[in-house]
C-alpha cells in the first residue's frame, strides 16, 4: 500500500467538495464499454480507497447517483450542477471508486494496471508498460 496521504477534489464548477485520505487500494485504468460511455473516452482512471476514506467538504446534497441497473457493480456519481464525475460508494459499500480527474492533484500512487483491456475501443490509448487484464484484476 502507499504512504497515508489526503487530497482534495471537486467537480468544475465547485459546487461539490470531498477530501479522501490514503492509503489508495488499487490506482487503474478501466476499459470497458460502460467507462467508455460514462466518461467519454477510451477509459476511465479510478482510484480505491476504503468506506471510511472519503469526506465530503461541500455540495453534498448536489451529487446524483446512477446505478445501471442491469449492472452488479456500475455505478456513477456526477454533479447536478455541472455533470462532473464524482466519487461514488460501490454497491456493497466496501470502498470508494475515485475519478481521478477529479482530484485536485496528483496522488504519489501510479496507475498499476489497465483492466477490461480485451474490451477496449481500438482507436483507444496503448498499453504502455502497464499489466492489461480481461477483466477485474482480483478475478
Amino acid at each position: 500500500m502507499a504512504e497515508i496521504e489526503e487530497i482534495e477534489g471537486g467537480c468544475l464548477c465547485g459546487t461539490v467538495r470531498y477530501r479522501v485520505r490514503g492509503p489508495w487500494l488499487r490506482f487503474v485504468h478501466c476499459h470497458c464499454s460502460r467507462c467508455r460511455k460514462a466518461t467519454g473516452t477510451g477509459h476511465a482512471t479510478n482510484l480505491f480507497v476504503d468506506p471510511d476514506r472519503l469526506q465530503w467538504i461541500a455540495g453534498q446534497a448536489n451529487v446524483q447517483r446512477y446505478d445501471l441497473p442491469t449492472a452488479q457493480r456500475f455505478a456513477v456519481c456526477f454533479c447536478r450542477a455541472c455533470g462532473s464525475p464524482l466519487p461514488h460508494r460501490t454497491r456493497t459499500g466496501s470502498g470508494w471508486v475515485i475519478p481521478a480527474g477529479s482530484l485536485d492533484r496528483e496522488p504519489s500512487m501510479a496507475p498499476s494496471a489497465r483492466i477490461f483491456w480485451s474490451s477496449r475501443a481500438s482507436w483507444s490509448c496503448a498499453a504502455g508498460d502497464l499489466p492489461c487484464f480481461d477483466g477485474y484484476m482480483n478475478d
